[in-house]
């Protein structure tokens, strides 16, 4: 993306718009008492950065012919990218009191025929990327310069069908993709090396024909130095995957140490420390 800002400013607008996006998280999370809160908390980083520096979009037209599309394979995510919509004004913040409401635009799991902005409806894992590419193909086949971005778990790398899908875009050297890898280490059969092991995952990828990055999921200045080398790609050069080292939970020490975080239930009286502890820890950086 073109600025004339300095990295390091554009460092400090995506640590106060993730800042935000976690009090979201924290305040949808409330709304029904559990969720997937330190999935959004972890990832809140990385959307930031996404949504208040990389993405072409207009809040007011989510089917701008125009836009780059971000497409949520996680759908349980949801809650993370409704704080991030919410946080880019494509929808009310009001509307986040809705969030798993009968009747809501904001159901727990991604579904793109609710909620403006949302390009997919995610769910089952391993669908994102097969989507990805052939939209890619299709926006290059129209002569569009839109980009598209697919956000990954580390878990989705259990998947057949994403690695089908790797093999296409490097075939086809779709050079306006790329994949972003929230590796938290879990999923919800426990710790995603216990389950199946996926590491050394650049190497993985780059076998695959991906220019790979690997960058601290949680660092605004290092997701935007790889975002900067990722714009800098030819349109008909190889996909680029973003692969982001992430904490479950980050931000609020009560949810980063606790036990089981793939879906959290949490206690009436812990939401304010919760809270507390995400504002105390805030120094405009929320390092």
């Amino acid at each position: 993306m073109t600025t004339t800002r300095t990295r390091a400013e554009r460092a400090a607008t995506v640590r106060a718009a993730a800042h935000r996006i976690r009090h979201h998280a924290l305040h949808m999370g409330e709304v029904q008492g559990q969720g997937y809160v330190g999935q959004a908390l972890g990832a809140a980083d990385i959307l930031a950065a996404l949504y208040a520096d990389q993405l072409r979009f207009e809040p007011a037209d989510p089917h701008w012919e125009k836009r780059d599309r971000m497409l949520l394979s996680t759908g349980h995510y949801a809650i993370g990218l409704y704080a991030a919509l919410a946080e880019a004004g494509v929808i009310p913040v009001e509307e986040l009191d809705t969030y798993g409401s009968d009747e809501s635009r904001l159901p727990m799991s991604g579904m793109a025929s609710y909620t403006p902005g949302m390009e997919i409806s995610g769910g089952s894992l391993g669908h994102g990327l097969t989507v990805a590419v052939g939209m890619a193909l299709g926006l290059r086949h129209r002569g569009s310069d839109s980009r598209v971005f697919n956000f990954l778990s580390d878990g989705e790398l259990n998947e057949g069908s994403t690695w089908e899908a790797a093999m296409g875009a490097a075939s086809h050297r779709l050079g306006n993709l790329t994949a972003v890898v929230d590796m938290n280490a879990l999923q919800a059969d426990g710790p995603t090396a216990d389950v199946l092991r996926i590491e050394p995952a650049e190497a993985k990828w780059e076998a695959f024909g991906w220019r790979t990055f690997r960058v601290d999921g949680n660092d605004p200045e290092g997701l935007l130095a790889a975002f900067d080398e990722i714009d800098d790609r030819a349109a008909d050069g190889p996909p680029q995957v973003l692969v982001c080292d992430t904490r479950v939970g980050r931000g609020v020490p009560l949810l980063e140490h606790r036990e089981k975080n793939h879906f959290m239930r949490i206690d009436e009286h812990e939401w304010a420390i919760c809270r507390e502890q995400l504002t105390a820890g805030h120094d405009g950086g929320d390092r």
